[in-house]
Parts: structure tokens; C-alpha cells; sequence
């Protein structure tokens, strides 16, 4: 008799988009506003009072979240108390995971937190008091509202509504509103296939044991052309007329050309990504992927947006919280694992003058994109090579 799969919780967060009457869209605007302005003047009080800790050479004297958060609580004005509460405490929370994570030495590349400029194309705030009620999201009211009527928002994209809903974050980006649900749930793990995996990552592609998935489709390809034109449109005004070019009508519409072409690109990797890492756990019960040190590939100018465009650090992250999720193994191999260089026929790596280059190899005169082995005499395509290498890992 077979065992039931067990079950674990997990946080899946689904992106929506919020349509809200002319009421409701004033009650965003002045939240957005007003986390912008309780996140600046928490980080004015943080830095004020790690000044004053350093003048004193005094560490109890140094801020932490409870001290702001009590500060700022204490000198809240008449006005504020007509706007919820929890946006106030949630951005000093957010402030405080901030500084942690710039002064944590694991995490070199996390900057210094800085002021919000309301210039910013996207604002927002989060609230962990939202309810979904008869399928639409509900806000929570302050006594002291001035708002006549507080509504339920409607809104689109959500697949289910199961489970209990999280910390919500809603923003407002190109004159639209949107919100993260996310809901804890229970989650069955995924029984076993007996099958592994593996995947090359390649700029435009991704290469695995079943095939090539292309993360370039003719559609993407048209919008970048798009965005491409857009972009010297816009140059081109600037140029011209300068400062007040972004005061022209013409500007500002093409302006959200652009805009709206990035956000359909967004969402056509998004969901490519989606799909492939949904594949990969359904069908394996491991899986094999490359540690590569992304920031230092995208530092050489002629790949950088290639890669940026394929989304290899989207796709690692995917596949590991999904593995995670369904009880699926993820096998990282090494950044040193010469899956390129390596014979999968014989185990032979090329040394030297005879390894595999971006423009192939100069010595014996071969592409890049083929694999001749020395020892043995195999001739591979250098991707399908390096999948089987990284399938032996599994």
C-alpha cells in the first residue's frame, strides 16, 4: 500500500492587476504617498542617530527598528492618523531588513539605503491587514478616513485565492495599479519519476536532455526592435530640446510606448521561465545546473545584454524555490566544473591551447558551437556535450 505524498506550506505570490473606482485610486495615491514619506523620514531619524551614536561613542545609543518605529509613532501628526497604521510599520521594517542586509559582509553588492524621490516610475506600499472579500481585495479602513466610501477593488490575473493571505504590496507603476498576493498554502510534494536532468544555460537558449528552449521567440525579438526605437526617439527629443523635452505631450506618449513594451516583455520571460522550471520538477526527480557568477559575465560589454535578456539568475531562482516545493533535488555543480571542456564520451578535458573559446579554437581551426575530442574522436555539438557532462552529476 502506497504512502499519501506529505504535505508542506509554502508562500506562493501571485501578481495582479488592481482596477479601482476614482475613490479607491485616491486612496493608493496618498498611501503611496505616504510610505514614500514615512520611509524618508525613518531613514532621516536612522542616520541622525547613528551620528549622534558615533559623536558619543555610545553603541546602545545606535538605532535599531524599535527605536525609530517608536520615534516616528510618537510625533505623528494629526493628519496621519486619517492613513493606516501599518504603512508606517512596515516601512520601518523594511528599513531595518535594508541596513542589515549593507552592513551583512556576505551580501558586498546591497547599497546603502537611500531617500525615495517621488520622480520614481514606480511607488507603493504594503499592508499586512488586506482581506479578500466575494473575490475582490479589501483595505483596511482607518477610523479617522476621510474617504466617504471605502470599496472593494476589483482585480485580474489571479489563478486562486486559497490559502492565507500574507504581507500584500501594492504599487503604481505607468498610471496602473498592481498588488503582490501572497498566500500561504499547502503543498503536495510530487512523486517519484525516477528520471534527472540537466541544464546548460546559453545566451538566447537553454539546452537539457530533451531539447533546446529558446528564450528569444520571434515575439520578443519584434518588441526589442521596438524598444530599440522608442529609446532613440527619445534620445533624440532630449538632444534637441533638452530639460524640456519631458514637458511634451509627444514625449510623455512615448515614453509610455516604451514602458508598456518593457512590461510585455517582462512578462513574456516571466512566463517562459515559468513553464520550462514547471516542466523540469513535474518530469525529474533532479536536476542539473551551472553555478555561474552572472554579475562577472555581464561585466564584459559584449554579451551583457544578452545575458541580461536570457535571465539566468530568474531561472536558478525559480528552479530552486519550485525544487524546494515539490521535494525535487537541485544539483549545483561546481564553478570550476570544465562541463565545456570535457569529453562525455571518454572523461578527456582540453588543456591549454585546445580549450573551447566564445570564437571556438584557433589551434584546430573549430567553431564554437562544436565539441572534437582528442583522445577518442567524438564530434558533439558543445552544448549537448555539456549537458550529458552535467547529467553525470546527478
Amino acid at each position: 500500500m502506497s504512502m499519501p505524498n506529505p504535505k508542506k506550506t509554502a508562500v506562493r505570490v501571485q501578481k495582479v492587476r488592481l482596477y479601482p473606482d476614482s475613490e479607491m485610486k485616491q486612496v493608493l495615491d496618498e498611501l503611496c504617498d505616504y510610505r514614500r514619506y514615512c520611509w524618508n523620514e525613518a531613514l532621516a531619524l536612522w542616520n541622525d542617530m547613528y551620528e549622534q551614536s558615533l559623536i558619543l561613542d555610545d553603541r546602545k545609543s545606535r538605532p535599531s527598528e524599535y527605536k525609530v518605529r517608536n520615534e516616528l509613532v510618537a510625533e505623528k501628526q494629526d493628519w496621519q492618523y486619517a492613513l493606516s497604521a501599518r504603512v508606517l510599520q512596515l516601512s520601518v521594517s523594511d528599513l531595518n531588513k535594508a541596513f542589515r542586509n549593507f552592513f551583512d559582509n556576505a551580501q558586498t553588492d546591497w547599497g546603502k539605503p537611500k531617500f525615495k524621490s517621488k520622480k520614481a516610475p514606480r511607488q507603493g506600499f504594503k499592508t499586512d491587514r488586506a482581506r479578500i472579500v466575494n473575490g475582490k481585495l479589501l483595505l483596511d479602513r482607518p477610523h479617522e478616513s476621510r474617504h466617504k466610501e471605502w470599496n472593494a477593488i476589483s482585480f485580474k490575473g489571479a489563478k486562486s485565492l486559497e490559502g492565507d493571505l500574507k504581507v500584500v504590496s501594492v504599487y503604481r507603476e505607468n498610471g496602473r495599479y498592481y498588488a503582490s498576493l501572497p498566500f500561504e498554502v499547502d503543498i503536495r510534494k510530487k512523486e517519484k519519476t525516477g528520471r534527472c536532468d540537466a541544464v546548460d544555460v546559453n545566451v538566447g537558449h537553454l539546452n537539457h536532455a530533451g531539447g533546446a528552449v529558446s528564450t528569444m521567440p520571434k515575439r520578443l525579438e519584434m518588441l526589442y526592435k521596438r524598444i530599440r526605437h522608442y529609446q532613440k526617439v527619445l534620445a533624440r527629443k532630449q538632444t534637441v530640446n533638452g530639460k524640456t523635452a519631458v514637458r511634451s505631450r509627444n514625449y510623455a506618449k512615448t515614453r509610455a510606448k516604451l514602458q508598456r513594451d518593457y512590461a510585455r516583455a517582462a512578462n513574456i520571460q516571466h512566463d517562459l521561465m515559468q513553464k520550462f522550471t514547471t516542466e523540469l520538477v513535474s518530469r525529474n526527480d533532479a536536476v542539473v545546473i551551472e553555478d555561474l557568477n552572472v554579475k562577472k559575465m555581464q561585466m564584459s560589454h559584449v554579451a551583457s545584454k544578452g545575458m541580461h535578456r536570457s535571465m539566468f539568475g530568474y531561472f536558478r531562482q525559480v528552479l530552486a524555490y519550485k525544487c524546494e516545493w515539490y521535494g525535487r533535488r537541485l544539483v549545483i555543480a561546481d564553478k570550476f566544473y570544465p562541463s565545456t571542456q570535457r569529453c562525455s564520451k571518454c572523461g578527456h578535458i582540453k588543456q591549454k591551447d585546445e580549450r573551447i573559446t566564445l570564437e571556438g579554437n584557433s589551434k584546430h581551426k573549430t567553431r564554437h558551437d562544436e565539441y572534437i575530442c582528442y583522445e577518442c574522436g567524438a564530434v558533439m555539438d558543445r552544448d549537448e556535450n555539456a549537458v550529458m557532462n552535467l547529467l553525470a552529476l546527478a
